[in-house]
């Protein structure tokens, strides 16, 4: 208990994200530690530590999820997700209402726009019914449209949603009654703390977790730039399969999907079809290693193994910092520019974040911050 209670203190305190977590936890070999050296890191940074979160405070948020009949998943727990934990920002914890198992079962996201069309909705209703029927999985985020319908479709046996907002918070009010029925015989999951009122930059946060749980995303109706076009971008760049539900050129709601199969989607029409392509997915193909310790990242965290405080000095800092500016750069790139070894920019970089000086954005780039 007193492990989790240092893991949400450690990624609810300031200028700590996901990558940051994960970092100080694969550096340091528990949270507990990591809170003790955070001052010492953001001091090499250039700044004072950043304000950790008041224990009063995670007292009390683990007080109400115990209270509203939830449970906190971490990042290393054995129930956790495997597809999820490899995302190089999964998140550290989420709160949980319902049947974990369903996680364990293959998995497809159903998306699609908030004002779907009611052949829309049929479809993705439809189409959820016919893959929870084969054993799968369906998960959406919620939201009115297409997200509804998915979940209408699966409700009865195989339904997870992902919320924005706090696991007790009804976002659209209209589908409280539908939440709380997922609740009770799917899986509701929050990466919020309760309470959170959802907001704009949450949505984002939210559909990385639905792809990534996710071997496909079926994408069913969407307009250009919407969210669920940003929900099948994640997928892609994970390696997990696109589908797209081709619809008529002059419905302004079927630009994203026609746009999606234009640029290499698959094309879907039926439940077969979506059998069919993820029943080759390949874990490893995918770039899916499950390793025995699953705090471990997949990738860029091996920096870790080896790195002591005293392997990054001034002049490292300040060749990282010439660097950097307020376009988002790869943190490959800053390896290649700065000729600096991967740990040494990692560890730099880490600095920087607890100290407020770095940003971290999508696709493992940083800049400045704006």
């Amino acid at each position: 208990m007193e492990d989790k209670f240092d893991r949400l203190r450690l990624i609810r305190s300031a200028n700590i994200g996901p990558v940051s977590y994960r970092q100080l936890i694969n550096r340091f070999g528990s949270a507990s530690n990591a809170l003790e050296m955070i001052p010492e890191l953001a001091s090499r940074g250039g700044s004072r530590a950043p304000r950790l979160a008041d224990k009063t405070v995670i007292e009390e948020e683990m007080h109400a999820v115990e209270k509203l009949g939830a449970r906190y998943l971490f990042l290393g727990d054995a129930d956790y997700p495997h597809l999820l934990a490899e995302l190089s920002n999964a998140p550290p914890a989420m709160i949980y209402r319902g049947n974990l198992s369903l996680l364990k079962k293959p998995m497809i996201a159903i998306v699609g726009a908030r004002n779907a069309s009611a052949a829309a909705c049929r479809f993705a209703r439809d189409l959820a019914n016919g893959l929870i029927s084969e054993g799968i999985s369906v998960v959406s985020g919620l939201a009115r449209g297409i997200d509804t319908a998915a979940h209408q479709g699966s409700v009865a046996q195989s339904a997870v949603a992902v919320i924005a907002g706090g696991i007790d918070i009804h976002y659209p009010p209209e589908n409280e009654q539908l939440q709380q029925q997922i609740a009770r015989e799917g899986l509701l999951l929050a990466e919020q703390p309760p309470a959170t009122e959802p907001k704009a930059r949450h949505f984002p946060y939210r559909n990385r977790i639905i792809a990534g749980v996710s071997r496909g995303t079926v994408v069913v109706e969407a307009a250009p730039k919407s969210g669920s076009l940003i929900t099948a971008r994640l997928a892609a760049e994970t390696g997990r399969h696109v589908m797209a539900v081709p619809g008529s050129p002059l419905d302004p709601r079927s630009n994203g999907c026609n746009g999606l199969i234009r640029e290499g989607a698959t094309l879907i029409q039926s439940v077969d079809d979506v059998i069919e392509l993820i029943s080759h997915f390949d874990d490893r193909a995918a770039g899916i290693n499950i390793p025995d310790d699953r705090l471990e990242a997949p990738d860029d965290a091996t920096w870790v193994q080896g790195v002591s405080a005293e392997d990054i000095g001034d002049k490292e800092r300040h060749a990282l910092m010439a660097l950097l500016g307020m376009t988002p750069v790869s943190v490959d790139e800053l390896v290649r520019q700065s000729q600096l070894s991967a740990a040494s920019v990692q560890m730099a970089l880490l600095e920087l974040e607890l100290a407020g000086r770095l940003t971290r954005h999508a696709g493992a780039r940083v800049s400045l911050p704006s």
